[in-house]
């Protein structure tokens, strides 16, 4: 197991692609504190064996302190953190209000910045000669190009890009990698909720024939599934990964490889 004898806090982890990651953790021997809004999460579903809940609002610095307070009396250290948890407004700039914008930079951004503050010291403490600490954000492929009606959830995951540069440079010599993780579709409730928004562009189809257009748009004519994502991720998070910093991970199943974009 990849991961025994660690610890991890995975944000948004009872979501779709955070719980796949907690799972995982779990299955390679991990402590996995599942950090969200509440148990149930995105799915709508409870799951007592899937890590050790932890009730967390990103975007509440009072919060993130309790929350890595619990964490340092309990554990001592971290030595994984993954930064999963987020929102997608599906609008344009034009149509989006100062509130929206506001939240979402709060949870997809500020979030980032305070749970990665706040676990710097656990994770320092979880270094040692043989091992090294490491910090995971989520990006996405929407920050190096643009999907339709996406404009605050673009802008704020080409911050979490930058980030996640600067936090590497400025970590590395104490022995904590960081990198980003940059999915494209998968198959997640945020993913259904696109569907079925009017940002998709979808002009009337429905759910089903923009589902296969989506498909049908990626070299391997298919999206990807939380467990592809957690996969990536459980590398990232092991010492097989020592050598890995300061990345931005695409998986996108080819869809950015190619010259033309899809208009959904």
């Amino acid at each position: 197991m990849k991961l025994q004898g660690k610890t991890a806090l995975v944000t948004g982890g009872r979501g779709g692609i955070g719980r796949a990651i907690v799972s995982r953790f779990q299955q390679e021997g991990a402590y996995v504190y599942a950090a969200d809004l509440s148990e149930q999460g995105s799915l709508g579903i409870e799951n007592q064996e899937c890590g050790h809940f932890l009730k967390l609002d990103v975007s509440s610095e009072e919060n993130v302190k309790a929350a890595f307070t619990r964490v340092t009396e309990e554990q001592g250290k971290l030595d994984i953190l993954v930064n999963a948890a987020g929102i997608e407004i599906e609008k344009t700039i034009e149509d989006t209000t100062l509130e929206e914008w506001n939240r979402s930079f709060a949870v997809n951004v500020t979030g980032t910045f305070l749970t990665s503050k706040y676990a710097l010291p656990l994770l320092r403490a979880a270094v040692t000669e043989k091992s090294t600490a490491s910090l995971i954000n989520f990006g996405s492929y929407d920050g190096f190009i643009a999907d339709p009606g996406l404009a605050a959830y673009c802008a704020t995951k080409g911050a979490v890009h930058a980030l996640t540069r600067a936090m590497a440079c400025d970590h590395g010599p104490q022995g904590i990698r960081v990198n980003a993780i940059c999915p494209g579709y998968i198959d997640t409730p945020m993913l259904q909720s696109f569907f079925e928004g009017e940002g998709s562009g979808g002009e009337g189809g429905t759910i089903e024939s923009l589902q296969q257009a989506v498909r049908d748009v990626h070299p391997m004519r298919n999206y990807g599934t939380p467990t592809d994502i957690a996969n990536l991720v459980n590398w990232l998070a092991s010492d097989e990964a020592r050598y890995a910093s300061g990345q931005l991970w695409v998986l996108d199943g080819g869809l950015s490889a190619q010259v033309q974009q899809m208009k959904l």
